[in-house]
């Protein structure tokens, strides 16, 4: 996209300085940081749910202690097991921010319920030392009207709060979800085929994600990659962390990621949301074709997961 392009896009006002500070320049080697969203604990005991999000922490703390985001839901972890797994991230230095408390689609709740329910999950997480001021709306779904959209964004700018916009959206739960559905039918079930699907399926949204990044904003972005508290991150977290250094892309910490000029963009479609990068290039009205809507969910994986039988 050219200069004269973007100050169109922004309206007439638009400025050098705001083209540069979204469009910045070009980065050579992608990056990308893990962003971790829900934190809905899983295991039958307290200390089997401390002990599987430790193992996720490990495979975060053997690549040179890399930092991640916990986008955590509030209802999830008020237990005594959601509380110790928290204090754990936190002390770990992983950022701790704000995913809602009752993971609402905001669409379907009032704007003052939907800002209450906000207030009501900075409550139960605001004492951790990491706790951090940014917000994640669940299932990226940000407003489907003008009037909600720019009500919310005041309301959460009032609070000090920056926008926790993911760059590569993805769809982790779904595999999650089938992989734990084998294993109750058969808890000795082989799970190479959902590894390997796993792993595919990040490396393709990886990769459509960077594309547009170049070819929207003629740039790569540093980008946050949204994957969730759950069993397949338990199981094969280092596999996925692997399989980025071999590809050549650089892992960053999540605080690092969020310094990109990109997470200060507000784009003006509706309803808005999905990725940042799905969103700015759809404002620009230049890669429909390529928008799939919405960008990422089960209804394109199952197919592909039923054919290998996973």
């Amino acid at each position: 996209m050219q200069r004269r392009q973007f100050t169109k896009l922004l309206g007439a006002g638009a400025t050098a300085l705001a083209f540069r500070s979204i469009f910045g320049t070009a980065a050579a080697q992608p990056q990308v940081a893990i962003t971790m969203d829900d934190f809905n604990l899983f295991g039958e005991t307290d200390a089997e749910k401390e002990a599987n999000s430790q193992a996720i922490l490990a495979a975060l703390r053997t690549r040179s202690n890399l930092k991640a985001a916990a986008f955590v839901c509030g209802r999830s972890v008020e237990s005594k097991p959601g509380k110790l797994v928290l204090q754990a991230w936190s002390n770990a230095g992983h950022i701790i921010a704000n995913h809602t408390y009752s993971h609402w689609k905001y669409h379907e709740r009032g704007v003052e319920e939907f800002a209450a329910d906000i207030l009501r999950c900075e409550e139960v997480i605001k004492s951790y030392p990491r706790f951090t001021r940014l917000f994640r709306f669940p299932f990226l779904k940000e407003g489907d009207t003008v009037e909600r959209r720019d009500r919310l964004r005041a309301f959460l700018k009032e609070r000090g709060y920056k926008m926790g916009y993911v760059t590569i959206d993805a769809s982790d739960w779904y595999v999650d979800q089938r992989l734990r559905a084998r294993l109750k039918q058969n808890p000795r079930a082989d799970l190479s085929g959902y590894r390997q699907f796993y792993l595919d399926h990040i490396w393709e949204r990886a990769v459509y994600y960077d594309d547009l990044s170049r070819r929207a904003l003629g740039r790569g972005v540093k980008h946050t990659l949204l994957i969730h508290h759950n069993l397949l991150n338990k199981l094969f977290l280092g596999d996925l962390l692997t399989m980025f250094e071999r590809k050549g892309w650089k892992l960053i910490d999540a605080a690092e990621a969020f310094t990109d000029p990109v997470f200060g963009a507000e784009p003006k479609i509706l309803p808005v949301g999905e990725s940042i990068l799905w969103a700015l290039a759809k404002e620009s009205g230049k890669f429909n074709r390529d928008l799939r809507y919405p960008a990422e969910d089960g209804e394109y994986e199952k197919p592909k997961m039923d054919r290998l039988g996973l």
